[in-house]
């Protein structure tokens, strides 16, 4: 009698971890197209991810991808090949484990982004960004390669913002990287994409980090969370009459890449977009 292969599983790590929709994205595209795999949270303490990494093969783990706080934190355990773009962000999103047992690891994220981008018709010319962290690092490497000609960071983490800049300043010559000292020193009413890549929001505590004074006709507001759908932020957006979106199309977008990396066949995004959808109602009651 034929062996039955086990299934294979993928995930993402993360801390926390819960409120991400990405498990029901890939388990409704591995259901699509009949691949004998599951899709988990990895929801790992700092002092757990080392055994967490140890012990991949022997729990069947073949990839997964990586969310807040272990974007940079991952590269530290790569040992296979690392993709172009991970070298020039800094940050890792997708991680693919070999036959080997070598970890091998991709950013998507700077695709989604740019492919949402592209979807909402943007083209943005100066930019204010809040945070300075893996999801940061890829969204700046996003519109410089679009040819941003400002880009304006601020992180309550001063010394992030610093490294940020001067990570992409001699890559992207073309782009004005300026690091801001606070929200007002981001010069929003000269900008025209403020992009939130901070987890703050995330709660239903978080303070919204823009005042409406601050928000001006003609700037499009973006905001990394898509868990809460409509962050303080966002409300604050809707409510000027601003152009605005959360990041549940970046997430989509850079979900293909790792779909076809794990199983070497084309992510079914029609399918995978309408189970982010059905995740997006059941929270919104």
């Amino acid at each position: 009698m034929k062996k039955k292969s086990p299934t294979k599983v993928y995930g993402i790590l993360g801390y926390p971890a819960k409120h991400s929709f990405s498990p029901a994205m890939h388990n409704a595209g591995f259901r699509a197209l009949g691949i004998k795999a599951i899709y988990k949270l990895f929801e790992i303490k700092p002092s757990e991810l080392e055994n967490f990494i140890l012990t991949l093969q022997e729990n069947n783990i073949q990839g997964f991808n990586v969310t807040i706080p272990y974007k940079e934190k991952i590269l530290d355990y790569l040992n296979g090949s690392l993709a172009a773009a991970v070298k020039v962000i800094g940050a890792a999103n997708t991680v693919k484990v070999e036959r080997n047992g070598k970890l091998s690891g991709l950013n998507t994220d700077f695709l989604g982004f740019s492919r949402h981008l592209v979807e909402l018709k943007l083209k943005p010319k100066k930019i204010a960004l809040i945070g300075a962290g893996g999801a940061a690092k890829a969204v700046c490497f996003a519109l410089a390669k679009k040819g941003a000609c400002e880009i304006a960071i601020y992180d309550i983490d001063k010394f992030r913002s610093i490294a940020l800049r001067e990570r992409f300043k001699n890559t992207f010559t073309a782009t004005n990287f300026v690091t801001a000292g606070s929200i007002e020193e981001l010069d929003l009413v000269n900008k025209d994409l403020l992009v939130n890549a901070s987890p703050v929001g995330m709660k239903a505590d978080d303070p919204c980090l823009i005042s409406a004074k601050q928000l001006h006709q003609g700037l499009f507001v973006y905001d990394l969370i898509y868990n809460p759908a409509r962050t303080k932020l966002l409300e604050l957006a809707v409510a000027r009459g601003l152009g605005n979106s959360n990041g549940l199309g970046m997430l989509l977008y850079q979900a293909t890449v790792p779909f076809q990396e794990w199983t070497g066949r084309r992510a079914p995004l029609a399918v995978m977009r309408r189970a982010l959808e059905r995740e997006l109602k059941k929270c919104q009651g």
